[in-house]
């Protein structure tokens, strides 16, 4: 009983701090970025990993395995693993890009996962491990997943932030440029030039948060490609394990390769030059949906033999 308490009173701080979290996330926003605030949002960010990561360790040790075996510890991992991307993303870059998604897919996470009205009481529950899930493996292979997963959706969110800027005309200020005669250069400067200083910077500022969004998202991306190669490999290795088999192309094996291939042909697009932004982002973007349905579609079905992870 002192466990389940426990857990009650870990999920209730974490929700709560992530929820001030998001609005001083929106404030930042809207107001402009205040240093006080945003160490406020870090400090929050950190507090709500280690009430989640408590709130798994006191799990483990009530179950007596690691608390992977369904959807709700899944999901309660996964919002540990958005954190985890926030914290890392921190020590490499200082833009608030990447807070906004953060923030967001841990409280969204949090409440699917918390919420009775999205699943049941009994999956909160620890339950006795079948066969297949008695292994030491269940804690490198779901964890690299879900880590994969996290990084993977924040790196499409920037594309698909991405796409959505770029659907936008710009005003090709270039172009007009040479457009014009020689003899009203300075009549063009004076007045035109002038007019369209406010239209000008906004372009220039819209620019470069493109060129941000596309670097962060393959940097990002990039990191999730590489878990997600090691937790497919350490599930190979698993499969061998309890089924005897590396492969069996079962509809989460399937769909997690269909994953791998749909990234794998992103981070070869974007090498290229000609293929950055728009093109790259699209194909982010499906990998997206591609995602939630590995991770969500399967489960809703419930076949194969991952079923064990079904609503």
């Amino acid at each position: 009983m002192i466990f389940l308490n426990i857990e009650h009173i870990l999920t209730h701080i974490s929700f709560s701090i992530i929820s001030i979290v998001i609005i001083i996330n929106l404030i930042t926003l809207l107001f402009g970025e205040i240093v006080e605030l945003r160490n406020s949002l870090e400090k929050g960010m950190i507090i709500i990993f280690f009430s989640t990561t408590e709130l798994l360790i006191f799990r483990w040790i009530f179950s007596g395995y690691f608390p992977l075996s369904n959807l709700y510890e899944s999901l309660i991992f996964l919002s540990c693993s958005f954190c985890v991307i926030h914290m890392v993303s921190k020590t490499q870059n200082h833009q608030n890009e990447l807070n906004t998604i953060t923030t967001s897919s841990t409280i969204l996470t949090q409440g699917f996962a918390t919420s009775g009205f999205c699943l049941s009481a009994g999956m909160h529950k620890s339950t006795i491990l079948v066969p297949a899930l008695q292994s030491q493996w269940l804690m490198m292979h779901v964890s690299m997943m879900l880590l994969s997963y996290a990084a993977l959706l924040c790196g499409s969110l920037l594309s698909v932030a991405l796409l959505i800027l770029t659907c936008h005309k710009k005003i090709n200020f270039e172009k007009l440029c040479h457009s014009v005669p020689n003899g009203q250069i300075h009549y063009w400067k004076e007045n035109v030039l002038k007019k369209n200083f406010f239209a000008l910077s906004a372009n220039y500022y819209k620019y470069e948060l493109i060129e941000r969004l596309d670097y962060s998202s393959y940097r990002v991306i990039s990191f999730g490609f590489i878990l997600l190669t090691l937790g497919i490999l350490c599930g190979a290795v698993w499969a061998n394990e309890a089924w005897g088999s590396y492969w069996n192309w079962d509809p989460k094996e399937t769909w997690a390769f269909i994953t791998w291939i749909i990234f794998a042909i992103y981070l070869h697009i974007r090498m290229n030059q000609n293929w950055k932004g728009t093109n790259s982002a699209f194909i982010a973007s499906i990998g997206f949906l591609i995602i939630w349905i590995c991770y969500f579609g399967i489960n809703l079905l419930g076949i194969g033999l991952h079923s064990y992870g079904s609503f």
